[in-house]
């Protein structure tokens, strides 16, 4: 089992910036992937970033590409997403996942095993 907890969202004016945190703990050594999903209203969850645990490749929609930027701390088993020059369009619950049997298809929230409990961004204008 792999345990998630996220951390850092919150209100914050168009333009401005976040940084959301996952801690991961129990058996993080069966980790190989990283993702963050958000949920807007009254949308499915969608792919948002993700990072290999193990080589750091990283991936991002193309919505945040240039503006969020995927990280992790492989040492406090922690993986960090640092969203820049937020818009609207941001505002959802942002979720962090984890993928443990080496899946290539790392856009695909039925390809991780494990989920944190949320956490609300609001970009208001």
């Amino acid at each position: 089992q792999v345990q998630l907890v996220e951390s850092g969202g919150g209100l914050v004016q168009a333009g401005g910036s976040l940084r959301l945190s996952c801690a991961a703990s129990g058996r993080t050594f069966s980790i190989y992937t990283m993702g963050w999903f958000r949920q807007r209203p009254e949308k499915e969850r969608e792919f948002v970033a993700a990072i290999r645990w193990s080589g750091g490749s990283t991936y991002y929609a193309d919505s945040v590409k240039g503006r969020f930027t995927i990280s992790r701390d492989n040492a406090k088993n922690t993986a960090y997403l640092q969203m820049n020059n937020l818009k609207p369009e941001d505002t959802a619950i942002y979720y962090c996942a984890a993928e443990t049997d080496n899946s290539s298809n790392y856009v695909s929230p039925r390809e991780y095993d494990y989920w944190g409990q949320g956490t609300q961004v609001t970009v208001f204008s």
